[in-house]
């Protein structure tokens, strides 16, 4: 059966993108067939193709086998705002049921799925759709993906709590140093935590994103307990 994981964020620009190919790289690098998902994403350029986000590319890239980019994200809109404006400015209504059918045609040809949201977790897709749903129609686990700065730990306590109000699991969450970083960076990781009510996967580096080295950081053991290989 196809594993899957959501990636969530305590903000946007928070490194999402970053911790999601991170991921995808770790676990091609163990063998297995992992391909990357965004089924929201705002802000996009047109090419002879069509609309284009340049997050959603860079995981169609580190994707095994490079699924069709409408898979990989079925709701591209132009507009860099939040999803629901930007489907609105679009008149294209973001609609669960074709999300649903895209996991569906990636997942059969991986192992693994890694979805990556859209802004923080309370970023509403729709009037009335969060994306929540989708991670409950799935019954998939949530990363969180935590940035250690000023104001970080708040905003990963609510967030986590937000995650599991809204019925979902918190499987584990991920640290991403951001400049400038806050007084004590170790003892503000050390309190962070300590407050988060699941295990920490791992701590990104500084860098400016997509860096594949990235992979090491990450306990993948603690994702998919056991051995981590292609079964």
């Amino acid at each position: 059966m196809t594993r899957a994981f959501f990636i969530t964020g305590t903000d946007t620009g928070i490194g999402k993108t970053v911790a999601s190919l991170a991921l995808i790289h770790a676990l091609r690098a163990r063998g297995l067939d992992a391909v990357g998902m965004k089924p929201v994403a705002a802000g996009a350029e047109q090419d002879a193709q069509g609309w284009r986000n340049d997050d959603a590319l860079a995981l169609q890239q580190a994707s095994a086998g490079h699924p069709d980019y409408a898979l990989v994200n079925p709701a591209c809109l132009p507009e860099a705002t939040t999803p629901q404006l930007a489907a609105s400015l679009a008149a294209e209504p973001i609609r669960l049921e074709a999300l649903l059918a895209a996991y569906e045609q990636l997942a059969a040809r991986a192992d693994v799925v890694v979805i990556e949201g859209a802004g923080g977790w309370l970023s509403p897709w729709a009037a009335m759709l969060d994306q929540s749903a989708l991670v409950r129609a799935l019954g998939i686990p949530v990363i969180l993906v935590c940035g250690l700065r000023l104001g970080g730990i708040s905003h990963a306590r609510l967030s986590a709590r937000a995650i599991v109000a809204d019925g979902c699991t918190l499987a584990g969450w991920i640290g991403n140093r951001l400049l400038p970083e806050p007084a004590h960076p170790e003892g503000n990781l050390a309190v962070l935590a300590g407050h988060l009510p699941a295990p920490c996967l791992g701590v990104l580096p500084q860098m400016s994103g997509g860096d594949v080295a990235a992979d090491s950081c990450l306990r993948l053991e603690l994702l998919l307990g056991g051995p981590v290989s292609a079964g």
